[in-house]
């Protein structure tokens, strides 16, 4: 991935606005979230004049005027370069033709469920699927909403991936809930007689498995490739 010289995503979004028109900061908080933008991108009024500022300093953007409505404080117009239409242009070129890992707190979770007893794992995930469901039954509500009003379907596929990502996950964890309440899930067995024994004997998983034999009376030889350190 390139190396940005502003990187944050609201700053993306600043200039896919100002590539509309010209705007101050204001104006371009407005157009995000009457647009929902801010559904898909992080949008924060004080990291905004931040990412104005920065992208100014990098020649994206420049300001055109000064104005003042009524009793408010003038505000400064920003217009977009042609270095910025050329930024823009090569962000979103790279945002829709090149994957990137991105580092989802679900599965940064399930890389250490062993830590918890499997009947809690279950419980949590449970209480994921209620919130999954929430969060897409009002997504989907509101899609329902734009094709009554007839408004183009373009202006908010960045929501429909969102549901389809959601829905993904929502399944996945009811899969995966099942699998380990009826120990279904391979090692299911293995992790759930561990935490018996931790909790009847006072060890610690680590004692388990480095002596399997001794405590569950079988050897696993997947432990073989297991360093002694990673234990």
């Amino acid at each position: 991935m390139v190396k940005r010289k502003v990187g944050n995503p609201l700053a993306f979004a600043v200039l896919g606005s100002l590539g509309e028109r010209s705007m101050h900061p204001y104006e371009i908080s407005t157009m995000l979230k009457s647009r929902g933008k801010d559904g898909s991108i992080k949008l924060n009024y004080g990291s905004l004049y931040s990412v104005v500022t920065a992208l100014e300093k990098a020649g994206f953007i420049e300001a055109v005027e000064t104005v003042r409505e009524g009793n408010r404080p003038e505000r400064t117009v920003y217009a977009i370069t042609e270095a910025g239409r050329a930024e823009f242009a090569d962000w979103l070129t790279e945002l829709l033709g090149s994957p990137e890992k991105e580092y989802s707190q679900l599965e940064a979770g399930l890389a250490y469920v062993p830590a918890f007893h499997p009947d809690r794992v279950v419980e949590l995930l449970e209480q994921r699927i209620v919130a999954l469901d929430a969060q897409i039954a009002e997504l989907t509500a509101a899609h329902e909403f734009m094709r009554s009003k007839e408004f183009p379907r373009i202006f908010w596929i960045e929501s429909e991936f969102r549901v389809e990502l959601l829905t993904a996950e929502r399944n996945y964890a009811e899969r995966l809930a099942g699998e380990i309440r009826t120990d279904g899930l391979e090692g299911s067995a293995f992790w759930r007689k561990t935490h018996e024994l931790v909790a009847e004997l006072g060890i610690t998983p680590s004692d388990v498995l480095k002596n399997p034999v001794k405590y569950l009376g079988v050897d696993f030889p997947w432990l073989k490739e297991v360093t002694p350190e990673a234990l």
